[in-house]
């Protein structure tokens, strides 16, 4: 099945590295104009080069702190200055911060919620006025497996990837008669640059590192970013014209629950 977005115009948030790159990569593959959203320019600079953008096609980095309204209004005036108005909005930015509850302060869950809960709100709200005059849009929310079925000290994270869940299925209930189709993907354990980073960390080869964590894994091995994203392709595409308010764990079947 070959997918296509040629025409569309996409949003990745976190889309410098790990799997926000590797979605943008393949939405580029795919013919869709691309903006990419992180904090900083220099990641961003490097990850539009390592997309490639193809002759007549666009790939723009935008430096926004998705945590912070203003810098999100600002944001994405810029990207549909550039591009024009948002097609495909993909929601990623976020990393994992889980603790005791005991340990997580006020201003740890107020900054957890800012980056994984209100940045969707904020660009889903922004983006759905074209999607709902056009009559298409697809709002695909990054969650993790923890969203549904959160462990002991995983505050805030699984708290805010809850509530992501929760968005998401109101969301696609409203945006269904317009078009809108609204889904989530929950990550399990998959090859990125956090792992690199831990496995530095702790002096160890990387392969090493990825072969202990995959061991709790049904299919024997941690994902990669590549089959990730190729989801993600595919919910966002016209192929999945029928697929609206559900959540698909990416997990090679390490979650507890379906």
């Amino acid at each position: 099945m070959e997918i296509s977005l040629k025409g569309r115009k996409a949003l990745v948030t976190g889309g410098s590295l790990g799997l926000g790159l590797a979605i943008a990569k393949e939405f580029a593959a795919s013919g869709a104009d691309v903006a990419i959203m992180a904090r900083r320019k220099g990641p961003l600079d490097e990850a539009v080069a390592a997309i490639g953008a193809k002759p007549g096609q666009r790939v723009l980095p935008v430096v926004c702190d998705v945590a912070s309204a203003h810098d999100i209004a600002r944001g994405f005036a810029e990207v549909t200055a550039a591009l024009g108005p948002v097609d495909v909005l993909v929601n990623n930015a976020g990393m994992s911060n889980a603790k005791p509850f005991e340990e997580v302060t006020d201003a740890q869950w107020q900054e957890d919620l800012d980056l994984k809960l209100f940045a969707a709100i904020r660009l889903a709200r922004l983006a759905w006025p074209h999607m709902k005059k056009q009559r298409f849009g697809r709002i695909i929310n990054v969650l993790n497996i923890g969203a549904k079925a959160p462990r002991a000290a995983s505050a805030p994270t699984s708290v805010s990837r809850a509530a992501g869940l929760a968005l998401t299925k109101v969301l696609a209930g409203e945006g269904a008669p317009h078009g809108i189709l609204v889904n989530a993907m929950l990550v399990g354990l998959i090859e990125s640059d956090q792992w690199v980073r831990r496995a530095e960390a702790m002096d160890r080869p990387l392969a090493d590192v990825l072969a202990d964590m995959g061991k709790e894994i049904p299919l024997g091995r941690v994902g990669t970013a590549q089959e990730f994203a190729s989801l993600a392709c595919f919910l966002a595409s016209d192929a999945a014209a029928y697929i609206t308010g559900t959540a698909i764990n990416v997990d090679g079947g390490r979650s507890p629950v379906v």
